[in-house]
This record gives C-alpha cells, structure tokens and sequence, in this order.
C-alpha cells in the first residue's frame, strides 16, 4: 500500500504555529513587492479566492481583512527535513515531490494496517512539528494522491484494492494525472467528462485522442497504477531568485543582488553537507523574455565567494547592456556530498 502524506497550507500553517495569534484568520504568505503573488494561503482566506499564484493586490482587494505574512524559506526548509525525518524514521521508501509533500510506501499489509500506521504518523508529525497533515492510502500512487487531496485540511482516507476504478469513474477528468486544462477542455469537446469516460474508450480511439500514452492514460483511469515510489530524495539544485519591485538597469545592484543569493545558497549548502559542481543564473528582462547561464567548475564548492564570482562570471555573459530586469537568480547545481577539499575557480 502506498500512502500521499501532504501538509495542510504548509507556508502558511508554519507561520500560524509560531505566532498562535494568527489562528483563525485569513492569512497569506506573501512578499512585500508591488508584483508579489501569494505563496500559500490559510483555509480561511480560501473562500474570497485567495490561494497560490493569486497577485497580492488581488487578494487584499477580494480580502481586505487578509494579514499578510513575509515567508521565511529558511524555517520552512528546517520544518520540512523534521517532517521528512518523520516519514523515514521506520525504514519505508520515501519519494518527495516538495518541502511538504511525500509519497510513502508501507509495502504488503491490510489497507487497515496501512490506515492505521498512516494515522500514527500524522499524529507524530503534529506533536513533534505541530502542523497537520492530510493523508491518502490506496494501492497506486494517483489515487492515494486523490484521496490526500479530497480530505484537505486534516484528514484521512483510504481505498481498498479492487475499487479504484469504481472510485475514480464519477470524478472529472481533470483529476487524471496528465490531462492539463487545454487538454480537459479538447476531451470536454469529444464528450469526455469524467475519468470513467476515459476508462471506457476503445484500443482504436484510446490511440486516436491521446497517442502513444494513450493507453497507459487509460490503465490508470481504470485504477491500473504500476508506477513504485523511488527511495530517493537527492537535491538536485538549490536555487533562490528575487523578483525586483521596479526594473532595475543599474549592474552594481544587480552584483549586489548577486552577493547576497550567493551567502545564502553557500549557508544552504553547507546545512545540508553538499557542494556545487555547477553555477547558473536566471534573469527575467522586463519584456519577460529569460536568460539562463551556467558555468561547470573544475571542483565542487560549498564557499560564497566562488558561487559569487562564478554567478558574476554568467552575469557578464549574459551581455545584458542597459537592458532592465524584473527577475535575478542564482543556481546551484550538481550537488555532491560533503565538502571539497579545495576551492578552484571555474572552467
């Protein structure tokens, strides 16, 4: 049995914890720029509308009550190993998704043992971390995912082996792992509306409608999820960006910025024992059109000053001009284990 273990409304939950005066009302995770968006709401400032992505002055419009809360990544990212701990400390495969979100694989028992050791752990991870988090337990990855997602906030729910096709038929086909909203609304236009539409479709119009997935869309509409939780949780790249409140031309604030992206992702490396082996930067230009350079060096690094230098390094590349920037930032990447044994500039 496979379990989707998903905090509730992490940023925003994180920050309730730490000031209890919070509890109760609308509250967003957002920064304090002109262009900034919400990053997470609490399940009290949902029914104006306020939720992920939704511009801030948008939500102050729609919620003028709405207690606005800077976000703090570093205390997030310290709550989510904690919570990680939590889900691996028994041994089972653990596959992150993000900082709050997880599938857990408790292997060959009972859905009633897999509910139950479920159970547990939202329970340790409350009183050890004091969040809540809502749960999904079912034989496949996409429907104990489902499952974590209808119960929100705080909840649990299981599905014994066999019934998932039944579960799955009535939903809308949105909630199929892969089926986006402009592909919802071309099968809305077909007569496809729930995913027991897709589970009914022919060999012959499966392949006509989706392709060569096709059939693999339709063995899980059916309930048919083969897929295995992957043990493991490596970082992959570590990065940090900031979205400027009015364009900037000026390149001494830009290699300010810089500096201090650098500070950061060294502290977050050295935390977490890793080294870089590459560097990159992201700029967004005001007519949003986005520049990437990188740089691989001759040995990995965890030091500020090189991130710094090597980020200055693509900076330069990027031959911006006077051109004006909305968005900065700087990437790690190729993370090693443990620190180097010495600092070698770029190649």
């Amino acid at each position: 049995m496979i379990a989707h273990f998903d905090v509730d409304a992490f940023y925003a939950n994180v920050e309730i914890r730490d000031n209890p005066d919070l509890r109760g009302k609308p509250v967003a995770v957002a920064g304090s720029s002109r262009r900034a968006v919400v990053l997470t709401a609490s399940y009290e400032a949902r029914p104006y509308g306020v939720k992920s992505a939704v511009p801030l002055y948008r939500a102050l419009e729609a919620c003028p009550e709405l207690i606005v809360v800077p976000p703090n990544m570093q205390k997030y990212r310290e709550t989510s190993h904690q919570i990680f701990s939590i889900l691996e400390r028994r041994g089972h495969a653990v596959q992150g998704l993000s900082m709050d979100e997880a599938f857990v694989d408790f292997g060959d028992c009972t859905t009633e043992d897999a509910g139950d050791l479920a159970k547990t752990i939202r329970t340790e991870i409350f009183d050890e971390v004091g969040l809540t988090v809502s749960a999904g337990v079912a034989s496949g990855m996409m429907v104990a995912k489902i499952l974590s997602d209808s119960c929100k906030p705080n909840g649990l729910q299981t599905l014994e082996p066999g019934s998932e096709a039944e579960f799955l038929a009535p939903l809308p086909v949105g909630r199929l792992w892969g089926v986006g909203p402009k592909t919802q609304t071309r099968l809305q236009e077909r007569g496809i509306t729930t995913i027991g539409d897709v589970a009914a479709l022919s060999d012959e119009r499966v392949r006509a409608i989706f392709g060569s997935w096709g059939t693999e869309l339709r063995d899980l509409a059916r309930g048919i999820d083969r897929r295995k939780v992957e043990p493991e949780r490596e970082t992959k790249s570590i990065s940090t960006e900031e979205t400027f409140e009015y364009d900037v031309r000026d390149e001494k604030q830009l290699r300010e910025l810089l500096h201090e992206q650098a500070l950061e992702l060294a502290q977050t490396l050295e935390r977490e024992g890793l080294s870089a082996c590459t560097i990159g930067i992201k700029i967004k230009r005001a007519d949003f059109r986005i520049i990437v350079r990188q740089t691989n060096l001759a040995e990995p690094t965890m030091d500020a000053k090189q991130i710094f230098v090597s980020a200055l390094h693509c900076l330069q590349r990027a031959e911006l001009g006077h051109s004006p920037v909305r968005l900065l930032g700087t990437r790690v990447a190729s993370l090693i284990p443990g620190e180097p044994k010495q600092q070698v500039l770029f190649v």
